[in-house]
């Protein structure tokens, strides 16, 4: 069985949800459905999220980061970077707000047995239309901030989330989202690969 926790700001979708995964003898609905986190000791399996309109930016509750569970987000209208973003913080399944219950199901069996699933929507979205077939220069991406330069910088130095929350007088929530940014920006898989390609752009000095 598996454990699922639904977390949205609309009690009407939220609740259309829950109803959805509580007909299913494969679910188990952990957490409080009268608030927007899940409950610390139900350790859900997935969360699923949804994304209104009136949200600016979805991020994961702050004691999910810690040990995340996969994530399965329905939202519309996301950008490549925000994507990105989401994908480095835990999300592992991102599908369009009128997804269907039968997808919204088979995303949550997929992300709980470890798999990605992206709508055709959101591949296009994270995927160039035309690339050179022979170039290996990464694509540009966004600019990394003053405060991401320096959490690179200290990531070129071997410091882990702790020591550079230490260093910079922040907490390793912080740094993780910062880390997380970070290699979204640079289009980056591991933080070694992130520092490199910092090194190659003058983006740190070794």
């Amino acid at each position: 069985m598996i454990r699922v926790s639904v977390i949205a700001s609309s009690p009407i979708l939220r609740s259309g949800l829950e109803a959805l995964l509580a007909e299913d003898s494969r679910f188990a609905l952990v957490g409080d459905s009268t608030t927007r986190s899940p409950a610390r000791d139900s350790g859900p399996d997935v969360v699923l999220m949804v994304m209104v309109d009136s949200d600016r930016r979805v991020r994961l509750p702050t004691h999910l980061r810690d040990d995340v569970p996969p994530a399965v987000l329905l939202a519309d209208h996301l950008g490549r970077t925000e994507m990105r973003r989401l994908l480095h913080s835990g999300v592992r399944a991102i599908l369009p707000r009128d997804a269907t219950g039968p997808e919204i199901i088979a995303a949550i069996e997929a992300v709980a047995a470890g798999l990605l699933v992206l709508s055709s929507t959101e591949i296009e979205t994270l995927l160039p239309g035309e690339v050179e077939p022979m170039s290996a220069e990464p694509l540009p991406g966004e600019a990394l901030s003053p405060r991401e330069l320096e959490v690179l910088a200290m990531m070129a130095e071997g410091l882990v989330n702790k020591d550079i929350a230490a260093r910079l007088k922040i907490s390793e929530h912080t740094v993780k989202f910062h880390v997380s940014s970070i290699l979204g920006k640079l289009n980056a898989t591991t933080r070694g690969e992130a520092v490199a390609r910092g090194v190659r752009e003058g983006l740190v000095v070794i």
